[in-house]
């Protein structure tokens, strides 16, 4: 368990998904008709399935219908608790649950689909949702390969759908308020941006243990080459009595199954140091690994000469972002803004509780507000397109243990075969993309 407790050096921050804007966030939802009704599906009900419905679930105008999942707890579990939300408002609910994704896209009375499963299935649900017609709350990084990230978007846009990436950090009045100050000059010309998010993905090396019998493991596993069964990957949660999963399921953290801290929190820090940086469709031009040479923190140069580096900003390693500029510097992470002059902070002088992101409750009403005013949302899918191809760049560079060389443009690397091979993970077992 040494890779895990390395990996776990921030469990305690390590919470959902992140993201933001500085424009207004919401239309208020008070005084709407009661058949302008968003029917929503969940696919993937594990730990932050919950979390988004708790949030999405107090939203007026929504009503939870269906659910998918491989695992047959939590398709019970996640019934259970859409009755318990509904009984607490007076009202109840009929939710079916299944184990095939498909039959949820199959339901017309279906508007719009939350999708959280493991990195390695969005794609696939992602864009089968757009053929569908339905809306997507998708959570990030919104795919596991590049050329993934690509399809999605075109898939989103070829069938006019709505497309919420699940960065919760734009929505945080924080992380606006920074960038805010970052895209004002309010301390000067932008020099540097330290954007920390944590190391990459370790080989998977957790022992073998018994497939539980409610969980279809093959169709877990999907398009990835088969690994041995650790209950590490799918925490246990049980229904009598009561208990959910007491740590986030560490597929995140290998490199078989996911992206590591590169992918799990670049999908929210490099987030925002793209946006302070105006790269939001855009990306860096080149990837240098630690290590290499003098390069002691991964760092992601861009056209205009500009860094971000994986670089801790302070003595407890936050997670966080902090901007430096030629007349000082803002720095910010959930719940925390600092500045180097009191007077680039909020006027309120309150922080933001980091512990109102697992229920998400700005994030999720925008993509409701979305859904519903046929507008794009805080992050569509182009923001989370790129941001996700910056932190699989990452990776690229990660492994190759050298620069990588990227033309944003052409979504493509630059004269390098070797990385060509990293585009994309040829699916397994029949799946297709």
């Amino acid at each position: 368990m040494k890779s895990i407790s390395r990996r776990r050096f921030i469990q305690n921050s390590a919470i959902g998904a992140a993201g933001l804007t500085v424009l207004p966030l919401l239309q208020s939802f008070k005084g709407q008709s009661p058949n302008n009704m968003v029917r929503l599906g969940f696919i993937g009900l594990g730990q932050q399935c919950m979390n988004l419905l708790n949030g999405m679930s107090r939203i007026p105008g929504v009503q939870v219908v269906a659910g998918a999942d491989v695992y047959g707890i939590k398709r019970q579990r996640f019934e259970k608790r859409v009755k318990n939300y509904a009984k607490a408002d007076n009202q109840t609910a009929d939710v079916i649950t299944y184990s095939d994704f498909r039959k949820v896209l199959d339901r017309k009375d279906v508007d719009a689909v939350v999708i959280a499963t493991p990195d390695h299935w969005h794609a696939m649900i992602a864009i089968a949702a757009c053929d569908a017609g339905k809306d997507i709350y998708q959570e990030k990084p919104i795919t596991f390969t590049i050329k993934e990230s690509i399809k999605v978007a075109e898939a989103v846009r070829r069938n006019n759908v709505i497309f919420a990436t699940g960065s919760q950090q734009r929505s945080d009045s924080n992380y606006q308020h920074a960038v805010n100050m970052v895209h004002k000059e309010a301390f000067g010309k932008l020099t540097k941006v330290y954007a920390y998010v944590g190391p990459g993905p370790d080989p998977y090396n957790l022992p073998e243990e018994q497939i539980p019998v409610d969980l279809d493991w093959k169709t877990w596993l999907g398009p990835l080459p088969y690994i041995h069964y650790n209950q590490r990957l799918n925490p246990p949660i049980s229904l009598d009595p009561e208990m959910n999963e007491t740590y986030w399921g560490a597929w995140r953290y290998y490199k078989e199954t996911g992206g590591g801290y590169t992918c799990d929190w670049g999908a929210h820090n490099f987030d925002i140091g793209q946006w302070g940086l105006n790269k939001d469709h855009s990306g860096p031009v080149k990837v240098i690994p630690a290590g290499y040479q003098d390069t002691k923190y991964l760092t992601f140069v861009y056209d205009n000469g500009l860094e971000m580096l994986n670089q801790p900003y302070d003595d407890a390693k936050t997670l966080g972002i902090k901007f430096w500029g030629t007349d000082g510097w803002i720095s910010v992470s959930r719940g925390k803004i600092d500045a180097s002059d009191k007077s680039l902070l909020p006027s309120e002088g309150t922080a933001s509780d980091p512990g109102l992101y697992e229920s998400s409750s700005l994030h999720v009403e925008n993509f409701i507000s979305a859904v519903k005013s046929r507008r794009d949302p805080i992050v569509p899918v182009e923001i989370g397109q790129r941001t996700t191809v910056t932190c699989i760049l990452g990776n690229i560079a990660i492994e190759l243990g050298r620069p990588v060389s990227w033309s944003p443009e052409k979504q493509y690397f630059i004269n390098d075969p070797e990385a060509e091979k990293l585009y994309h993970r040829e699916y397994q077992n029949g799946y297709q993309l």
